[in-house]
């Protein structure tokens, strides 16, 4: 007989006797008619669909750092410079809905701006249509933090190497680039089997925010508000997409920006042609400032015109009056002396 098979009536008894313990407690709250709290929660239609709506969404693939692939003898041998992979917006146009219509894949791990701050961008910094120096900033702080992974990288390799000096030139700047991380999260994490993993913690947090830039929209010159989850068929499939069409809330809310009613005065008359046909009930100024400016100045002109016009009739009518007045006395005095005679 093993040592297990010894033991085991032992186990049995234990085992009965913390089942009959449980039993007594829950016979207290009921046990077994009472069957305790449901499994599942049972959410309000709306949230429930809109929550697997949610979840049955496709993921925006990316990776940090990016994968390399090479396209030409350069970039294999000095490496690929690090691409941004962001969700593509596809523009189109259309007679119902207009000329700045998009639409993008709907995924369930995208992300916006808030409402109030790209309102904020729009309206005070002038990023309504070209927003190329917005894509611009975001490459630069994707490189930023790709860079700066990187750098964070070596300072742990370095800390394995114990015959290096990492306070020594040139390895004391970067310990001084890196080491205030290790400072501020020290008196957080605490060390795992005597090793720091303040590091590993710092790296995937900068993963993180570097992956995020990916999946980082720009809705301009919509609201991010505005847009409408539907279904469209793409490329022969049914997607869910996140549409944004008609005329901006902004543009109805402020006045559009002189630069783009230039542009479509000056280079597009057929979009000024439909805003001004489309949305004639909602008194935009579509005008650029410049026609306006010269239109009132020709409004001045023509009143003031007609103001000495006026004035000048008036005058001439005075000046007949006058005239009038002397022949009649001239006529007066005549008609005196022909009755003295």
């Amino acid at each position: 007989m093993s040592l297990d098979e010894k033991f085991t009536p032992f186990r049995t008894i234990i085992y009965n006797m913390v089942e009959n313990f449980f039993q007594l407690v829950a016979g207290f709250f009921g046990y077994p008619e009472n069957s305790g709290m449901s499994t599942v929660y049972d959410m309000p239609n709306e949230l429930y669909t809109r929550e697997q709506v949610q979840t049955s969404l496709p993921k925006h693939e990316t990776f940090f750092p990016p994968l390399q692939e090479p396209q030409s003898w350069f970039e294999l041998i000095f490496g690929p410079a690090p691409k941004i992979d962001t969700v593509i917006r596809y523009i189109y146009e259309s007679k119902e809905e207009g000329f700045y219509n998009f639409y993008i894949e709907n995924y369930n791990n995208i992300y916006f701006l808030p409402d109030w701050l790209s309102e904020f961008l729009q309206i005070r910094l002038n990023q309504c249509l070209d927003i190329s120096l917005l894509e611009t900033l975001r490459e630069v702080l994707f490189v930023g933090i790709l860079i700066y992974y990187q750098i964070v990288i070596l300072r742990i390799s370095l800390s394995w190497l114990i015959y290096i000096n990492p306070y020594t030139v040139p390895w004391c700047y970067l310990a001084a680039a890196v080491d205030w991380t290790e400072e501020v999260l020290t008196g957080l994490l605490p060390s795992v089997v005597g090793v720091n993993i303040t590091g590993t913690v710092f790296l995937g947090f900068l993963g993180s925010i570097g992956d995020s830039l990916n999946h980082l929209v720009f809705t301009m010159p919509f609201l991010p508000g505005e847009g409408e989850s539907v279904k469209l068929l793409v490329d022969g499939q049914m997607k869910n997409v996140i549409v944004f069409h008609y005329l901006p809330t902004l543009w109805y809310r402020y006045p559009i920006p002189n630069e783009v009613r230039e542009f479509w005065y000056n280079e597009r008359p057929e979009i000024f042609n439909y805003m001004e046909k489309a949305y004639k009930d909602l008194d935009l100024q579509l005008l650029p400032n410049q026609i306006i400016e010269k239109l009132n100045q020709q409004v001045e002109l023509l009143t003031q015109n007609s103001i000495t016009n006026n004035y000048s009739s008036i005058e001439m009518i005075g000046n007949l009056v006058y005239s009038d007045e002397l022949t009649n006395q001239f006529i007066s005095i005549l008609n005196l002396f022909h009755l003295s005679f």
